[in-house]
């Protein structure tokens, strides 16, 4: 089980998180801790709890802490509003993108930036910095223009918020079944780009149902969550022990 007391090393610490939805308790009392520059992934079959404990973490309000607290860059994030949480580094790729007709991703990620700063960014220097980032993807520049995931493919979406990760630089990237829907080129694409991103001040909170994509992205530890709870963490065996054995694997030791 992974720990739960707070360091300087850790950026987030979940501790002891019960969470309801329209008053049906979700999580039962979450315990996780992710440390800077770790990628560390949640597995767990549909329904255990893996979305419920991205988008609280976020600061959805449809989610309910009832008991536990977040603990964010050792700050008591519990409270906190989403644009708060996001301010404060934390960011959140999410499963099912939204559309924003009418906004360019351009000026959709300029927002995004000025809200971080004290003072805005110069456009020529924002607009440098964001073409930067679009050849390092090798990314077309005529993407930023395009309205936000309107009309984007499943993969167009995802390399998008590869793309607002890049810029952004959070402190923690949630990541919420990105592999979802797609292909396996679009799988390889989107992994190398978060490659890309991983490095000594970037921890990574990888969901995932699948392992197809713990085989781009090498995970630092594997927690199993299943009925609301980490009930097994592990190194990156864990991961190849679920995709021979599946989840019964777990639920086995679970009842023992």
């Amino acid at each position: 089980m992974s720990t739960n007391k707070a360091s300087k090393t850790n950026i987030l610490v979940i501790e002891d998180l019960h969470v309801e939805v329209e008053g049906k308790e979700i999580l039962h009392g979450v315990n996780l801790s992710v440390p800077k520059g770790q990628v560390h992934a949640v597995m767990g079959p549909n329904g255990s709890g893996k979305s419920t404990l991205a988008n609280t973490l976020m600061g959805h309000p449809r989610y309910k802490i009832t008991k536990g607290k977040i603990i964010f860059d050792n700050q008591d994030i519990s409270l906190l509003l989403p644009d708060e949480r996001s301010v404060k580094g934390l960011f959140l790729a999410s499963q099912y993108p939204t559309e924003i007709p009418g906004v360019t991703l351009i000026n959709f990620i300029r927002q995004m930036v000025n809200a971080r700063l004290e003072e805005e960014m110069p456009l020529m220097e924002f607009r440098k910095m964001v073409n930067d980032h679009m050849d390092t993807l090798g990314m077309d520049r005529e993407f930023a223009t395009r309205y936000v995931n309107t009309g984007f493919s499943g993969g167009e979406k995802k390399r998008s918020e590869i793309l607002q990760m890049a810029v952004l630089r959070p402190s923690l990237a949630i990541m919420d079944e990105t592999d979802s829907g797609l292909d396996i080129d679009a799988l390889r694409i989107v992994s190398d780009g978060v490659n890309q991103l991983i490095g000594p001040d970037m921890g990574v909170l990888l969901i995932t149902h699948y392992t197809r994509i713990l085989e781009y992205i090498d995970p630092t530890v594997v927690n199993v969550m299943m009925d609301g709870q980490i009930v097994k963490s592990g190194g990156p065996k864990l991961a190849h022990d679920l995709e021979t054995h599946g989840y019964d694997l777990v639920r086995q030791e679970k009842d023992d």
